[in-house]
Formats: C-alpha cells, sequence, structure tokens
C-alpha cells in the first residue's frame, strides 16, 4: 500500500508541475503583454519604469517562472483586468460557492446512482430495468444546458415551485463572508436566519438536481453494468445453493464487488460535475468559479483565466488519486494487481 501511495503522489507531483508550466505559458500564448497578462497591471506611463525593470531584470525563462511559483504560493495572483480586484480575494470567495454546489449534487449522485443500477440489475430485463435504462439513457443524452434552461421554464417560470435563480432573496441582505451561502447565512446575526436558509434551499434545488443529472445516470449505468456481471459469476451461483437468502447474497457478495468496479469511476463523475458547473453556474447566476471563468473568457481577463483553469484542473487530479488511493485500499485485490503479484 505504500508503495501505491508512493507511486501516485510521484505522478501527482509530475503532473501538477506540468499544469503549472501550461498556466504560466499562457501568458506568453495570450495577445498582449505577457507580464500585463499574468499580473493584471496595465502598461501606462505610471507603470513603465516597473514594467521595464521587470523585463530587465527576467530574462531567464527558468527565473521568470520560478518568480512565478512563488507568487503562486504567495497568494500573489495578480489582479483582474476587468475590475482591478485581487484574483485571490476573489477566489476566496468564489470557490467556496462552487464546491458547495458540486458537493451536494455529487452526494446525490452517490446517494441515488448505486441503489437504482442495482435495482435495475436484480430486476434484469424486466419492466423496472426498462424504466431506469430508459430514463438514464435519456439523461446522459440530453445536453445540460437544454435541460437547465428547460426545468426553469417549467418548475420555476410554469410551476412556480422554486426561484428562476441566484443563491439568495437579496431581501434577505446576507453578508458575504465565507463564500457559502448556507454557511453565510449560519453565521449571519438575524432573527429571519431560518426563512433565509429555507430560501437558500429552494435555490439550490433547481442547479443541483441538474448538475447531478450526468454523474447520476453514469453511476446507474456503471453499477447496473457491474452487477449483472456480478450476478453471472459462479461464486454467486453457488452463495444461493448454499441456502443464502437474496438480501445475504446482496450485501456480503454481490454489493461489494460490484462497487470495486463503480469505485474506480467516482474521480470520471466528479471530471463531469466539475466540467457542467461553468455551464449550470451561468444560466442559474450562481457567483462561484464556473461563471466567473466564463465571464472571463469573455472578457479576456487573462489572469482569472489562468488562475481558474489551473485550480479546477489541480482539483479534478486530486481527486482522481485520491479515488485510485481508496480504490486500492479498500480491495485488496487491486493492490496485487496493481504491485504486479
Amino acid at each position: 500500500m505504500i508503495r501505491i501511495i508512493l507511486r501516485q503522489f510521484t505522478v501527482l507531483a509530475l503532473t501538477l508541475f506540468v499544469l503549472t508550466v501550461l498556466a504560466f505559458s499562457l501568458a506568453f500564448w495570450f495577445p498582449g503583454n505577457a507580464i500585463t497578462n499574468a499580473s493584471g497591471v496595465l502598461v501606462t506611463d505610471i507603470h513603465y519604469q516597473a514594467v521595464a525593470t521587470a523585463r530587465a531584470f527576467d530574462k531567464n525563462i527558468i527565473s521568470q517562472y520560478l518568480a512565478y511559483m512563488a507568487h503562486f504560493f504567495a497568494f500573489d495572483w495578480g489582479v483582474s483586468l476587468q475590475d482591478g480586484a485581487s484574483v485571490w480575494q476573489e477566489f476566496k470567495l468564489r470557490f467556496p460557492a462552487t464546491l458547495e454546489l458540486s458537493l451536494l449534487a455529487m452526494a446525490l449522485a452517490l446517494l441515488l446512482g448505486p441503489p437504482l443500477g442495482i435495482l435495475a440489475a436484480m430486476h434484469h430485463n424486466k419492466p423496472i430495468d426498462q424504466i431506469i435504462t430508459f430514463f438514464s439513457l435519456s439523461g446522459y443524452s440530453i445536453p445540460v444546458f437544454w435541460m437547465a434552461q428547460l426545468s426553469i421554464l417549467i418548475f420555476a417560470v410554469a410551476l412556480g415551485w422554486v426561484p428562476i435563480a441566484g443563491q439568495v432573496n437579496p431581501l434577505f441582505d446576507i453578508p458575504l463572508v465565507s463564500g457559502s451561502i448556507l454557511v453565510d447565512i449560519w453565521l449571519a446575526e438575524q432573527p429571519y436566519r431560518g426563512i433565509a436558509l429555507l430560501n437558500a434551499l429552494q435555490h439550490m434545488i433547481l442547479p443541483v438536481i441538474v448538475l447531478a443529472t450526468v454523474p447520476l445516470v453514469l453511476l446507474i449505468r456503471l453499477t447496473r453494468n457491474a452487477c449483472v456481471d456480478v450476478l453471472r459469476l459462479n461464486f454467486v451461483k453457488g452463495a444461493y445453493a448454499r441456502g443464502l437468502s437474496t438480501p445475504e447474497v446482496l450485501f456480503k457478495h454481490v454489493i461489494p464487488n460490484t462497487m470495486q468496479e463503480v469505485t474506480l469511476h467516482i474521480s470520471t463523475a466528479f471530471s463531469l460535475l466539475i466540467t457542467n458547473t461553468l455551464i449550470i453556474e451561468m444560466i442559474f447566476s450562481w457567483p462561484g468559479l464556473g461563471r466567473w471563468l466564463v465571464r472571463s473568457i469573455y472578457e479576456r481577463d487573462y489572469p482569472v483565466i489562468q488562475g481558474v483553469l489551473l485550480l479546477l484542473a489541480s482539483l479534478i487530479l486530486l481527486v482522481n488519486v485520491a479515488t485510485t488511493i481508496f480504490h486500492a485500499w479498500r480491495f485488496p485485490r487491486v493492490r496485487r494487481e496493481l504491485n504486479a503479484t
């Protein structure tokens, strides 16, 4: 197990190094001045001397990269070209909003996906299996942006069950402290905190459900296929032959072996979820990293693009490595395969 962890952390370090090199190179690939692209400082008469000094001092590309990394670890990520705000300060407020939405959607997908997949496999080729398979294929085929707009039109506009967009009704005037609306409401010293919390949860219903759709249907399909394969194995038939009941066979033999295959693909589901976050946050006006990144791309705000792309890629990579380590720790057969023993 130690060998596997060291191997994964080595791969993680090398991949993060490549990501930082690519993020650093974006400043030179973007049109315009490289120093302005990386720092957000415009080349004006006021800054001309400082820019000229920086160019004269950092002629070596390696020293520029080392300086970039030093500023990155010092949380000096430059300023936005659009509004002059600190990229790090904006990131601290927007990342919790994205994380809040993503974790709730992933939790919903994990809560419903594997049980529905196992239910479909236990009733293979029966009406329950056909219904679950139909909805999973439909959910995987429908574009997320179309599903989001359709859900707003039906449930928010026509039926009026949930709000259309945003985190919470602006009339509650919740002070922005952490960026997570649920945490900020909990920290707010206001008499209507309970009503504000309920209103925030109502705002979350549509974006969380739509965002969870793609990883949910992916987990359903993976679990169903893996469970069908496990049910055909001889040891499952032998368990039934020994007189074990269906719940005993299911919980002692089928589910553990099914989840061995599904666990490895959780990182793939999370990657799809993060990718769809960009679309969902724009449609539902959710003030997170996705909406910030899309706006920055339209406005060519290069310091923001540089920082957000690096952090989102690093987050997906960290989840992938953590999933692999957990998979190897949970299932001994995987450790033997990875160690080639």
